[in-house]
């Protein structure tokens, strides 16, 4: 990865800088849109924007772009669902799918998706219940005041309201967020995987890229597409080289804001275990991949996502391991500080801050290892553990009152938990077993032999023994008896003899030490301290800043332009010529055969895939690039190389957002898979 040469945009406060932010849709700089581009989103377009887009509730963004609820979003975005509906005689991953009426359409096992009503200020309300408070104190007090604004949100209507209490500026403020809950999502389209995922690894996080990375789901209610008023409809001829673009979606999360001692331990400590560890993993599938086809597609989807993982982590190690990243971090806390010093009263609240959020990363150092393997569950890598700690936990939190539960098990958060709790999604023993033991084997690696909880864990038995028995002997992979555990509440799950129920008993003491040991003296810590550090970057800077990313609703703008690469001019466009003279007939690069096939119906100069100056992160996969005009011009689905230290800085001359052309996407439907019904749908112009 290319050092940091241009580091420019975080040496000045960033309000000042074309393209860079990801900004809450309450809080635009509308006037710098309209300085740069003569465009003034006004509030009638903010709330189109904002009912139009939705979030993927598992961690991607889509957009609705029919009036009869057709969702746009990416194949990987999608690529559980259609793994969860594939089996060894229909495998849509390979070969794609198709619903050529609206019968045919498919539900998925677990997507949820979320449209964004109403944001509102409860900033007074969190602060003033945690006021004076610290450690186990204040977490209690925030998950409280939490729970009671969700719950009054949600009222009687869990089944299709969803509300969270979003933290923005580490603390600075927090809103209170409102969706429309859809959960009956049925697949539509998707390309096939080799189109999709064109170019595999080797062409992640790069450009020229040459992929139809896209999917179209549909939402439903009471059985029926879903009608929606606000929606994007399609521009077939895409965006245009300059042309004003704006990303709406949901950036997952970004450390803009942290402090030099939080960066540190990103750097020091969580990226280096976590790329050995995904490293690790991706052996482990690799090698079960190729044992058998069948291995490979069970495989699939946990493959995927654990090399776009390893590299988009990489890329974030890189980058602060460059020296000329972390002093300027240095040199903004510092300036911070010097202006916190020269206000007595300020300074008297705050000028602790810093020192005690580095406190709170000597002991997550600490207790890292624990925290890791017990409760974030590197040491119990299997879907049958995850229901069976969802099952055990659930028991024990649904019998407390709803402000005492686990933030994920209140009555709000409940919906999403159960949806994936009885996911009729296939499992299967033999790559569960694979995975347990690897993870097994790791937890001793990490604690030791010796460690008194290893010992608990695997007894006199080796991790392939106790793997073996644990998965033999589950009957978890069955729907009916979840229900049955789940309804049963405490009694049934303390009568349970299944060994993943047996084993999340006996683990979850102290599983739930170490969470809370990292609640009350990390987390809350950093809570409310950050909350302090917040409050002195708004006396000096004011709110012309954006927060970091929280996987909420955000809006990015910038341009399509290309960037220069070692002397060389990298344009923004791709075309469908580059696609057939990249391919080669073998894997990334191998064209399906419905792509061969129509080669002579398709314009080789149709734009196919484009770069733009908006800043995105991971959680962007899916959101749809639309012009002033509220027009799809394009669908994000990855970021160029130089871009993915992005969680930490922007860099306006080289990072870019890579997007599918809106132009390709109706040409691939038309022409290659003979989709007119869904062309039509998709370019039905907005009256509204």
């Amino acid at each position: 990865m290319r050092k940091l040469l241009v580091l420019s945009s975080f040496l000045v406060p960033s309000f000042g800088l074309a393209a860079e932010g990801m900004w809450t849709l309450d809080h635009l700089p509308v006037q710098a849109i309209e300085q740069q581009y003569g465009f003034t989103p006004d509030a009638a377009w903010t709330d189109k924007v904002m009912h139009a887009s939705v979030r993927i509730a598992g961690g991607c963004s889509a957009s609705f772009v029919s009036p009869t609820g057709l969702v746009l979003s990416n194949h990987h975005c999608a690529l559980s669902c259609v793994e969860q509906l594939s089996s060894i005689k229909k495998d849509f991953v390979k070969d794609g799918f198709l619903a050529a009426t609206p019968a045919q359409e498919v539900r998925c096992p677990e997507i949820e998706l979320n449209r964004l009503d109403r944001i509102s200020d409860v900033t007074n309300e969190v602060k003033t219940a945690t006021a004076g408070l610290s450690g186990a104190q204040f977490r209690d007090a925030q998950n409280a005041i939490k729970a009671r604004l969700t719950a009054a949100c949600v009222g009687d209507n869990k089944t299709t309201t969803r509300c969270d209490v979003v933290d923005l500026y580490h603390g600075g403020r927090y809103d209170l967020y409102q969706y429309h809950r859809y959960q009956d999502v049925r697949l539509v389209f998707v390309p096939e995987k080799s189109l999709g995922f064109f170019g595999g690894d080797p062409d992640n996080f790069n450009f020229p890229r040459y992929a139809i990375d896209m999917s179209l789901l549909r939402a439903y209610e009471n059985g029926k597409p879903a009608v929606v008023k606000d929606y994007f409809p399609f521009n077939p001829a895409g965006a245009q080289e300059g042309e004003l673009t704006f990303v709406i979606g949901n950036p997952g999360r970004t450390q803009r804001l942290l402090t030099v001692a939080q960066l540190e331990t990103q750097r020091d400590i969580s990226l280096q275990h976590l790329l050995l560890n995904m490293a690790q993993l991706r052996g482990m599938l690799t090698q079960y991949s190729a044992e058998s086809p069948e291995k490979a597609r069970i495989a699939a989807t946990d493959l995927f996502y654990v090399e776009n993982t390893y590299k988009g982590r990489l890329g974030q190690l890189q980058a602060l391991q460059d020296p000329a990243l972390i002093a300027q971090k240095q040199q903004q806390e510092q300036a911070l500080r010097a202006f916190v010093a020269k206000d007595p009263a300020l300074s008297a609240r705050v000028s602790g801050a810093w020192d005690a959020i580095a406190k709170a990363q000597t002991v997550y150092r600490d207790i890292e290892p624990d925290y890791q393997t017990k409760e974030i569950g590197i040491g119990f890598n299997s879907q049958y553990f995850k229901i069976a700690r969802m099952l055990v936990r659930g028991a024990d939190e649904r019998a407390r009152p709803d402000e005492q539960r686990l933030a994920e098990f209140t009555e709000a958060a409940l919906p999403q938990l159960e949806q994936r709790l009885f996911s009729t999604a296939p499992l299967y023993p033999d790559f569960e077993r694979v995975k347990l033991t690897a993870s097994l084997t790791k937890l001793r690696e990490i604690l030791g032999t010796d460690d008194p909880f290893v010992k608990q864990v695997l007894g006199k038995q080796s991790p392939e023994e106790v793997a073996r028995q644990w998965v033999a002997g589950t009957r978890l992979g069955d729907v009916a008896q979840r229900q049955s555990l789940w309804q049963g509440g405490k009694t049934a799950i303390a009568a349970s003899t299944d060994p993943f129920i047996m084993l999340a008993r006996r683990v979850d003491p102290a599983a739930r030490a170490v969470r809370m040991k990292y609640e009350d003296d990390v987390e809350a810590v950093e809570q409310k301290n950050a909350e302090l550090i917040a409050q002195a970057r708004f006396a000096q800077l004011g709110d012309k800043t954006y927060p970091d990313a929280t996987f909420t609703m955000r809006l990015s703008y910038g341009e399509v332009r290309g960037w220069s690469e070692r002397g060389h001019e990298v344009p923004p466009f791709t075309h469908f010529a580059g696609l057939y003279d990249r391919a080669t007939g073998a894997e990334p690069f191998a064209l399906p055969p419905t792509w061969i096939a129509a080669q002579s119906r398709l314009n080789p100069q149709q734009r196919m895939d484009f770069v733009t100056t908006n800043d995105i992160i991971g959680g962007n996969s899916g959101s749809p690039v639309i012009n002033r005009q509220g027009q799809i011009v394009g669908l994000v689905f990855d970021s160029n190389i130089h871009a993915l230290g992005g969680a930490f800085y922007y860099d306006p001359v080289s990072n870019r957002t890579v997007a599918v052309h809106s132009g390709a996407i109706l040409q691939a439907l038309q022409y290659v898979y003979g989709a007119d019904h869904l062309v039509q749908e998709l370019t039905v112009p907005d009256m509204h």
